[in-house]
């Protein structure tokens, strides 16, 4: 394989498991393009608060709806998720997450569906996860820093109910790939949950 063939990475994992920040240190590592697939629900859910049409704001999504300032907001992030149920919308949005997949040079998509629905011949497959308290924890504490008035018992309450919600949903459901490496982050450093995750791609990549 050279440095400019395809290899897809495909990273799924409910909301502040980490795995964000994996996807984004696993690109740099190996030097591929990321795309936070889930950016791509948070822009239509943004629209749909304004009153657009979700299928519609999916059909005509843009790049530069994706630069909003907006779109990491628990109210965005409700919305996203409430979206990403609709099947009109998931087909919207397919055929460009599986294009930014299979492009030269490789690439990192990271989601709830990416290894199951959007790219189930990736290369290489991760599942990060960590407990819906620890992950509650983790969302309290970056909404407090950005001084968001809400407190930890809600940030726990809406974790839960976006997880029931991404798991029970008809339309790709979350949940590991049958040949992904899961990795739970709940006790590791995200230094550990990095290096776990690049010993288990390079491991593909070498087979």
């Amino acid at each position: 394989m050279t440095s400019k063939d395809p290899f897809t990475i495909a990273i799924d994992g409910p909301a502040a498991a980490g795995k964000g920040t994996i996807s984004k240190a696993v690109a740099a590592h190996f030097g591929f393009a990321h795309l936070d697939t889930g950016l791509l629900y948070r822009a239509v859910g943004a629209k749909s608060l304004l009153g657009m049409d979700p299928a519609e704001a999916a059909r005509t999504l843009t790049s530069d709806d994706l630069q909003a300032n907006d779109l990491r907001g628990p109210e965005v992030a409700q919305a996203a998720s409430k979206v990403a149920v609709i099947p009109e919308v998931r087909a919207a949005l397919l055929d460009f997450q599986r294009s930014f997949a299979r492009r030269s040079g490789g690439a990192v998509l990271d989601g709830r569906d990416i290894g199951t629905v959007i790219c189930p011949n990736a290369d290489a497959k991760l599942f990060v996860t960590a407990s819906a308290e620890v992950r509650a924890d983790r969302r309290f504490a970056e909404l407090a820093a950005s001084g968001a008035a809400i407190s930890r018992e809600q940030v726990l309450a809406d974790v839960m109910e976006r997880d029931a919600r991404d798991r029970q949903r008809a339309a790709a459901p979350l949940k590991p790939a049958a040949d992904a490496v899961e990795i739970d982050t709940s006790d590791m450093s995200i230094e550990a949950a990095i290096a776990t995750a690049i010993r288990a791609i390079e491991h593909r990549r070498a087979q």
